[in-house]
């Protein structure tokens, strides 16, 4: 599932290519068609997101909700223009050149999962936009949105529906904070007021979307690490202070994963170490997909389980 820093990327692709334009809608695939209809012909306003939530205001007060979930993906094709990658540790690079792990997470052209068919995919439309435009929909699109020179089309998503204002709203106040939204001491004191005394073990807490946005799988299993917590200590165990660090660290690899494109959970990283990290997942984490290999601290094997039907990594040497 895309994790928080993949939706503020998709986000603010929207808000370069998209925002200040009149888009025209369609649904491919006929699910989205009544909603569809409803924005085409409008001007989208603005785009943000708040954790794995993105949110579309269009002129007349209608707003558009996109939850991914774990096989939603966008993909665009046309012009498509961002300011991300220009700031932060791991992303100075030579101007012009963009940096592409070997599972194609930056790729401007598509975010979001499954890759492997994503990438086919958007492969397919670039083909086709040799010879036409917009290009013909490719698998099941649930909602295309288009301009004169960026066409964006989503597949898969868990949530694809209108809503009023009232309604968006609603719908923010009940997710926890997000560290790119909600900044400042009150977001921390915020995530403290709904973690703080919980039985329930933090790395369960820690993918609450209710108490705090935009943590999934990957960084839960990092910060965990990062922090020498064991996930499953009881949430009502921990200091104030290691709950204030846990949304700090979660405040920093936010930023570096929007800036990046990557959730780059290892600090301090150069030359060969850096770029073996921008290129493959397995280089850039510290317990994360690494079942059953040396902690690169500790030498202890690191462990595998589940929590939540979820895959749970840490190591038993360096979070007691």
């Amino acid at each position: 599932m895309p994790e928080g820093h993949s939706v503020h990327r998709i986000a603010r692709q929207f808000t370069a290519n998209y925002a200040g334009r009149v888009v025209a809608a369609s649904s491919p695939q006929g699910r989205f068609a009544e909603g569809a209809a409803e924005i085409d012909g409008r001007e989208m306003v603005e785009t943000f997101a708040v954790g794995k939530h993105m949110f579309s205001r269009f002129d007349g007060g209608i707003w558009l909700r996109v939850h991914l979930g774990i096989y939603g993906a966008w993909d665009f094709s046309g012009q498509v223009s961002t300011t991300l990658g220009q700031t932060g540790e791991y992303s100075r690079r030579r101007p012009g050149v963009t940096i592409e792990d070997s599972r194609g997470e930056t790729s401007l052209s598509s975010i979001g999962a499954p890759r492997r068919t994503r990438l086919k995919m958007a492969e397919a439309e670039r083909e086709q936009e040799l010879s036409q435009w917009p290009p013909e929909p490719v698998g099941a699109v649930r909602l295309r949105l288009l301009t004169s020179e960026t066409c964006a089309d989503l597949r898969g998503p868990t949530a694809c529906e209108l809503m009023t204002g009232d309604e968006v709203a609603a719908r923010i106040e009940k997710l926890g904070p997000d560290p790119l939204v909600d900044r400042g001491a009150k977001a921390e004191a915020r995530f403290l007021e709904r973690a703080r005394g919980k039985r329930t073990p933090i790395g369960i807490v820690l993918m609450d979307q209710q108490i705090v946005s935009g943590i999934g799988n990957v960084y839960r299993a990092e910060m965990l690490y990062r922090a020498g917590i064991n996930p499953h200590t009881p949430t009502s165990q921990l200091t104030d202070e290691q709950l204030r660090e846990l949304w700090r660290d979660w405040t920093k690899l936010l930023k570096i994963g929007v800036e990046v494109g990557q959730m780059m959970t290892i600090d301090g990283l150069r030359g060969k170490a850096k770029a073996a990290a921008l290129e493959n997942r397995e280089d850039r984490h510290w317990v994360y997909g690494r079942a059953g290999e040396p902690c690169r601290v500790c030498g202890t094997p690191i462990a595998l389980g589940e929590m939540q039907a979820r895959k749970l990594y840490w190591c038993p040497g360096c979070q007691l």
